[in-house]
């Protein structure tokens, strides 16, 4: 099948043409490619019993622990209800445990357990990886290129933007 044909049956195009090429609206583009990236986190997680959301949780309680599922869902762009899913299902697993706050008894604080930790490094190895990959046919410049755009647009799109 060649350029513009699309899916088989359906006349849709491939990633990559018409509006889903360079034509396409940058936000739209940027979801393509992180729901392109996700389903490759998906993947490559699903062997160690992880989902990519999981996997989100998991390294945000590592980088900030002690923190609230509230707190994560806002620094993990989840939405409360579904970090508190995510939580239990952790939970259930091993992998993460609950603590009441020290001042505030109401909040649980959350921590990986030592199974958690140990498939948050098995994760990141793979997740590590597929970034390698994303770098690849970037040079140094140009990867710092885009990450001082991504963050800019997550800045002055993003929480409390007007």
């Amino acid at each position: 099948m060649g350029k513009g044909q699309g899916v088989p049956g359906f006349g849709l195009p491939r990633p990559g043409e018409g509006k889903r090429g360079e034509e396409g609206y940058l936000g739209y583009l940027m979801r393509q490619a992180a729901g392109a990236y996700r389903n490759r986190c998906e993947r490559d997680l699903k062997d160690l019993g992880i989902t990519t959301a999981q996997f989100t949780v998991m390294t945000m309680i590592a980088a900030y622990p002690g923190h609230s599922g509230a707190d994560l869902a806002r620094i993990a762009l989840l939405t409360p209800q579904t970090v508190s899913v995510i939580i239990a299902n952790l939970e259930k697993s091993g992998l993460v445990s609950r603590s009441p706050h020290a001042v505030h008894g109401r909040i649980q604080q959350l921590d990986l357990t030592d199974a958690g930790r140990d498939r948050l490094a098995a994760a990141r190895k793979k997740i590590h990886a597929l970034d390698g990959a994303l770098r690849h046919s970037l040079s140094k410049e140009d990867e710092q290129v885009v990450r001082r755009w991504l963050v800019a647009v997550a800045i002055d799109h993003g929480e409390g933007a007007n």
